[in-house]
């Protein structure tokens, strides 16, 4: 069974930071592209930033703002946020791109990320 936990949500006040992390745990053989997402209250969920090997992409709104990253070794994606707006204010959801029997996708339970003006 995989497993996605998140962590590292909170309550900040704009032009604030946070860091985002996400575990895959499982009998995982291997794990393709890493995304964070997000999910405004009476709003889609939308993508934030996915994470492939060796490249990176970015939601217009979070460009220059938000990093990504992965630790292979700990089959881990972090999310560095900086300059926080109130507008980012969501649930934020890992997603992962994962084969075990076969390839399939995996949520995380999301962390709730409140930006204060």
């Amino acid at each position: 069974q995989v497993q996605l936990v998140e962590s590292g949500g909170g309550l900040v006040q704009a032009a604030g930071s946070l860091r985002l992390s996400c575990a895959v745990s499982g009998s995982i053989v291997t794990i393709f592209a890493m995304d964070w997402y997000r999910q405004a209250p009476g709003k889609q969920r939308e993508l934030v930033a996915t994470i492939t090997v060796g490249r990176t992409n970015y939601a217009d709104s979070v460009k220059g703002r938000f990093t990504i990253s992965r630790d292979n070794d700990k089959n881990t994606v972090y999310l560095q946020m900086n300059s926080l707006k109130p507008e980012d204010t969501a649930v934020y959801y890992c997603n992962a791109e994962i084969f075990v029997k076969y390839r399939a996708n995996y949520w995380g339970q999301g962390t709730q990320v409140t930006v204060s003006s």
